[in-house]
């Protein structure tokens, strides 16, 4: 899907039961299959896996959901859960829908998922999810419209790079056009947007190229979020591979800086919030974007004066 997030480890599992010979789920706990990952955003929301792994699943650079085959998870176990955490978390404002992929499932699903949520969370305020590219390519406008009003107000897509031959690369799926397209019907269905770039995805070869072209892309879009990432390969994944291959340049803390620079200064945003903050970042800043673009790049460019005073933080502390 996007870019691999901090994971959460999961609820004991939920046990099964027969009753006059028939199956039946009971939620003792909510049942997290596998490693759990939510943007840094939704630590503070209730996580429920609507869904399991990707239904893309082909980024060169993700690790997520490589031991997961995908599928949607039986509405009857998700509403079990749905009432274990009403009985015990009833003051809930925030639900994310795992696993990578949620928004590819069917819609009739989807208001199911979310029905249960309104229903058992009087104090509800936002759903979100993961929106793989191709997820937005098979839901109308018309459909999102609806979801959103039934509460799924967010999505995070992970753009990654604004350039082709990165995004190539990275096997994305779509090119900076499509991805413009698609992201343009979230927009248009009301939904708001937080979109992820990989820093350093461009190797050094492409680097100020993939962060002039990010910053165009993401200004077509125009999110209500953005933030950045370092790419960074994990085992088990193509980028991994060619890693160990020595075919992956990975930048160091001063040239990150000066690509995110490259980035931020080619931002043409009305009203959007800009965050570093993620743990794979070696510089973590942000601020909302027109307002503090002046002052971000100062600050930037005060580090690159002074790079041997910088507070980077150590390699040792960044990851995914």
């Amino acid at each position: 899907m996007t870019t691999c997030r901090a994971p959460r480890e999961g609820f004991a599992p939920a046990a099964r039961s027969t009753t006059s010979g028939v199956e039946r789920y009971d939620a003792a706990m909510i049942r997290y299959q596998g490693t759990l990952y939510r943007p840094p955003s939704e630590a503070e929301s209730l996580i429920l896996q609507a869904t399991i792994g990707c239904s893309y699943n082909e980024c060169t650079f993700c690790g997520m959901y490589r031991e997961k085959q995908f599928r949607v998870r039986p509405i009857e176990q998700l509403r079990a859960e749905i009432e274990w955490a009403r009985e015990r978390l009833p003051h809930t404002r925030k639900v994310f829908l795992a696993d990578g992929d949620a928004l590819v499932a069917k819609p009739a699903f989807l208001h199911q998922v979310l029905d249960a949520l309104r229903e058992a969370f009087p104090t509800l305020r936002r759903v979100s999810c993961y929106a793989s590219p191709q997820a937005l390519q098979i839901r109308t406008i018309e459909q999102m419209s609806a979801l959103r009003e039934a509460g799924l107000t967010q999505y995070y897509l992970g753009v990654e790079s604004g350039h082709d031959e990165v995004l190539e690369f990275l096997k994305k799926g779509v090119d900076s056009a499509e991805m413009v397209r698609v992201a343009g019907k979230a927009t248009a269905a009301g939904v708001r947007l937080s979109t992820m770039i990989l820093l350093g995805a461009g190797g050094r070869r492409l680097s100020l190229e993939h962060a002039r072209a990010s910053a165009r892309v993401v200004s077509a879009i125009q999110p209500r979020f953005v933030s950045t990432l370092v790419m960074t390969p994990v085992p088990d994944t193509p980028l991994w591979d060619l890693a160990e291959q020595g075919q992956v340049d990975e930048l160091d803390a001063v040239e990150l800086t000066t690509e995110l620079r490259a980035f931020v200064a080619d931002l043409e945003l009305h009203r959007t919030v800009f965050r570093a903050n993620h743990a794979s970042n070696h510089l973590p800043i942000g601020g909302t974007l027109p307002k503090d673009k002046a002052v971000l790049l100062s600050t930037l460019d005060a580090i690159l004066e002074e790079p041997d005073d910088a507070p980077f933080v150590p390699a040792s502390l960044r990851g995914l």
